[in-house]
């Protein structure tokens, strides 16, 4: 391979979903599920964001990156719950995932974008979590096909890119 470009689709193994979480309600803490079933058209169901935002049905975060956040965050281990993400997944550079198809289960996501943190990390993880959680906030995707994602299914990356969204 010759061509930078082409490197962009090189992976070296598919990564895996570790952790899962939704949130049935506002301003309640994540739940941790062994699967979630999502549509095409609401997301997640079950997750009070069902339906409401089709560039950021699903939201990703790297499993690698959590000592980091604790570490960074003062603290010596962290509930992934605590940082508002509906997987977590090992194995894969998320940042390499940019523009890209995914299928997890039987579901296919289209990565739609970085998902920066929000100020509710200074509550959650302290004075500072916001900017703990800079640069290591995962990613937001779209979901294509509808299915079923199980903690413990791989996670396999298209070697074509897809379109960049529309906002």
């Amino acid at each position: 391979m010759d061509n930078i470009k082409d490197l962009f689709n090189v992976f070296p193994r598919p990564g895996r979903v570790e952790w899962i979480g939704i949130r049935p309600e506002r301003r309640e803490p994540m739940l941790m599920v062994d699967g979630i079933s999502l549509s095409e058209t609401k997301g997640i169901l079950g997750d009070h964001y069902s339906g409401r935002s089709g560039n950021r049905h699903v939201t990703l975060i790297q499993a690698e990156h959590l000592p980091v956040i604790a570490s960074l965050s003062g603290r010596d281990e962290l509930d992934p719950g605590l940082l508002r993400r509906n997987i977590v997944v090992s194995g894969l550079n998320l940042l390499a995932l940019k523009d890209h198809r995914l299928q997890i289960g039987d579901t296919i996501l289209d990565v739609t974008g970085q998902c920066h943190p929000c100020s509710k990390m200074e509550t959650a993880l302290g004075p500072g979590g916001y900017n703990a959680m800079r640069g290591h906030g995962g990613l937001t995707a779209k979901v294509i096909r509808g299915g079923t994602i199980r903690v413990g299914d791989e996670i396999i990356v298209s070697t074509a890119a897809v379109q960049a969204p529309a906002y």
